[in-house]
């Protein structure tokens, strides 16, 4: 990889290699130049409404392909792209929107129901993938798409394949720098509102050169993009898999058997999945009979895996697992737990419960909240990194930048940012305990429901467990464990308690247990305690005692 902004990227390929395959979906292929092509196309149409340099342009669908020449055609008029979670209600998607101050919206057919329920303050065009525009998104009488309640000053909804078709196919090439901000992610909110995170050209390059180097990636690779590319996961692996000059293979919606399928019929050769992902996949009927020769490496991360579930999936796949840790603040992973640690069962297997070893130029303290102190090797305390991989900093909130980064930034923009997990070093090593905010306080001790969640992970009987904080007159909060049973396995609560004291202190043991169909998630894998908090501390001013 020889560039220093990503709107090299497509250009250098679609010169070098320009008939080789950049991405499949489904049906659906393009080489590097008919993808350097449309996103020319889209960069000029653009231009057309008026897009410049730092701009904000949005995506709104699921794994559609044409994020890609939207994403990298925005890159060459040097606007930044950012991609909405589908999954959010319309009122969620509005905030986002307009808080991003978007002004293209590239949207999936499907969800033309949720924009007729928005009410934009920005968005002046708005373009629909899929054959028909819908009769939510049509233009009315007044100059207005449906549902809005200002007036657009653009014109109404147009089909992609028709907003592009009369441009042509030359990149613009406007001037940019490293340090101007690339893309546009939105952090979950399960803690309040939203944040923009602002990740630039040099973010991504670093964060690629670290990827394609532990996670074998290369020219010949052909990468499974299976995670939404709304998200860090999906959007960080394909810039990765790009970067290379390798191919994509775009998965749409997680059909577990059509994954499977795919990574025999294409010869992929690298995924990222999240456990709860491997859990469904290495039990999906007629797994066995897949071939999976040609996986290099599978990445997995997000939340805690049990041993059998990594287990099943390093035989069921037969490749090398690498672990990440990271967020999307990071520009993805900042540490790496690479397959020869992976040792289950083995004298090394108490590695698979750490994140791994911090990577590139990746450096790690660990720092007491309260005092700011450096904290000693086995202490747990937060978990803060420097790196060139930061973020930049969030969109419009220079207050919570600042609390990102406590000690300020450099000339060069380095500065060690706060990650907000809880976690310890270890010869190396970093172990994540929790997010800090999840930490419960019980009887005046700190416990951290990561180490618990981890233990009870490794019973045979436990499928998925989160471990929340609930109200004790007695002791403040008390530890109760919310967990899935393994299919055939149950075990009694005394029995799972009994297992806990084996492995902890007795003031970390859950003093309840309780049981659900389905632990929530949002798509990249994290727990959604605070929905699971709720019922039990309905009607309290204060989620902690």
């Amino acid at each position: 990889m020889d560039f220093e902004t990503l709107d090299g990227l497509l250009r250098t390929h679609a010169s070098e290699r320009p008939g080789r395959t950049a991405l499949r979906a489904g049906e659906r292929s393009w080489t590097y130049r008919a993808l350097y092509d449309e996103s020319a196309r889209v960069a000029q149409a653009l231009l057309a409404e008026g897009i410049g340099p730092q701009a904000r342009v949005a995506f709104l669908g699921r794994n559609e392909p044409e994020y890609y020449p939207f994403l990298f055609g925005a890159t060459m008029v040097n606007a930044v792209v950012l991609a909405v979670n589908w999954r959010l209600a319309p009122v969620e998607m509005q905030f986002i929107l307009d808080h991003a101050e978007a002004r293209v919206l590239l949207i999936g057919e499907e969800f033309l129901g949720h924009l007729a329920q928005m009410d934009l303050a920005t968005v002046k065009r708005v373009v629909v993938i899929g054959e028909g525009r819908g009769e939510s998104a049509r233009e009315g009488g007044d100059g207005r798409a449906a549902g809005s309640g200002r007036r657009r000053e653009g014109a109404g909804p147009a089909r992609y394949a028709d907003w592009i078709a009369d441009q042509p196919a030359i990149e613009p090439r406007a001037p940019r720098t490293p340090d101007d901000t690339f893309c546009q992610f939105y952090t979950s909110g399960t803690t309040g509102l939203p944040k923009g995170v602002e990740l630039t050209h040099a973010n991504l390059v670093a964060a690629t050169l670290n990827s394609a180097r532990d996670w074998l990636i290369d020219e010949s690779s052909v990468t499974m993009i299976a995670m939404p590319i709304y998200h860090i996961a999906g959007s960080g692996l394909s810039i990765a898999g790009l970067a290379a000059g390798g191919e994509l293979v775009l998965v749409r919606d997680l059909d577990p058997g059509l994954v499977l399928r795919w990574i025999e019929e294409h010869r992929v050769t690298n995924a990222l999945f999240v456990p709860a992902v491997l859990r469904v996949l290495t039990a999906t009927t007629g797994v066995e009979g897949i071939d999976f020769s040609s996986l290099r490496a599978i990445v997995y991360g997000a939340s805690p895996i049990s041993e059998e579930v990594l287990v099943r999936s390093m035989k069921t796949f037969g490749c090398g697992f690498v672990q990440v840790y990271g967020l999307t603040e990071t520009a993805g992973a900042i540490t790496a737990m690479p397959p020869e640690d992976h040792d289950p069962g083995g004298p090394r297997a108490h590695l698979l419960r750490a994140a791994g070893k911090p990577w590139g130029d990746v450096a790690i303290r660990i720092v007491d909240a309260e005092s700011r102190r450096d904290l000693g090797e086995g202490e747990v305390g937060e978990v803060w990194c420097r790196s060139r991989q930061n973020l930049k900093g969030y969109w419009r909130n220079p207050e919570a930048t600042s609390a990102a980064y406590p000690e300020g930034r450099d000339a060069d923009g380095l500065g060690w940012f706060r990650t907000g997990d809880a976690g310890y070093m270890k010869d190396g090593y970093l172990y994540i305990h929790d997010r800090v905010k999840d930490m419960i306080v019980s009887g005046g001790e700190n416990v951290y429901p990561a180490e618990i969640e981890n233990v009870l992970m490794g019973h045979p009987a436990v499928s998925d467990v989160a471990v929340i904080g609930v109200p004790s007159e007695q002791w403040g909060e008390t530890v109760k464990a919310i967990l899935v049973d393994e299919p055939g396995r149950a075990a009694s609560d005394a029995e799972l308690m009994a297992f806990c004291r084996d492995h902890l202190a007795h003031y970390k043991c859950p003093t309840s247990i309780d049981r659900i169909a389905a632990i929530p998630r949002n798509p990249s894998g994290k727990v959604l305690k605070t929905q699971l908090r709720e019922p039990y501390w309905k009607g309290r001013t204060r989620h902690v005692n």
